[in-house]
């Protein structure tokens, strides 16, 4: 009989420790909601051919989608947002789109008013050296990274001064209307805080990217699916 009531007391003791919620249990909503709204906003974006240049896309070493960001009322002319980076895997970035990592837009001025709308933000990381800094720590854009507003349409001159020499590409999707921003004085970073609620406590932005040590969760799947369809390859 006493050894019942111990062994009792002992599941007592191991139960919270044994059932504690996994990364994508309850506490992590947020950051799976993200991955889920980033791959809605990418789908409807890359389903309308007047949005985002092909060319441009194909040219992309990652893509950051930032759904949902507001416009904070206490701060003139700033805002924050969250939302995730992919990018093609490989030493150059020159392979197949690899799993999520979980990044934060910050500060700055986005151009323009946002009001009380959500505004998704839409970036293209256009080379190696600017993907690699948004892998190590926060990036001031405009200032460590040279970001223009994107151009927009099928038949868009792609090669123009400012998007050639542009290291970030930046878009905005406001009640319905997709166009070019400017998101200069904004910074952009990796979230480690939701890398590791998404992933376990070791993963980081570049462990998720540059090392491809992690698989996409299942629900950032739709996100990378879709820009595996649009953009197989990279291309030069």
């Amino acid at each position: 009989m006493k050894l019942t009531k111990y062994l009792a007391a002992g599941l007592l003791l191991v139960a919270p420790a044994t059932f504690a919620t996994p990364p994508g249990g309850d506490k992590d909503k947020d950051e799976i909601s993200r991955l889920q709204n980033a791959g809605i906003v990418v789908d409807e974006i890359l389903n309308v051919p007047d949005d985002i240049p092909q060319d441009l896309l194909d040219k992309a070493r990652c893509v950051v989608i930032l759904p949902s960001v507001l416009k904070a009322a206490f701060v003139v002319g700033g805002s924050y947002g969250r939302g995730a980076m992919v990018c093609r895997t490989g030493e150059h970035f020159t392979g197949p789109w690899g799993a999520p990592a979980m990044y934060a837009l910050e500060g700055g001025s986005v151009g323009f008013q946002i009001g009380g709308q959500a505004t998704d933000f839409v970036i293209l990381v256009m080379n190696d050296r600017g993907a690699s800094s948004l892998l190590k720590s926060k990036v001031k854009l405009g200032a460590d990274a040279a970001i223009s507003a994107g151009p927009k349409g099928r038949n868009a001159q792609a090669d123009t001064d400012a998007t050639f020499r542009a290291e970030m590409l930046s878009y905005s999707r406001s009640r319905g209307v997709f166009a070019g921003v400017s998101l200069e004085g904004s910074t952009l970073r990796p979230d480690e805080d939701g890398n590791r609620k998404v992933y376990g406590k070791d993963a980081s932005a570049s462990a998720i990217i540059a090392e491809s040590k992690y698989e996409a969760p299942e629900a950032g799947r739709k996100l990378v699916s879709r820009l595996q369809k649009a953009s197989p390859e990279l291309k030069h």
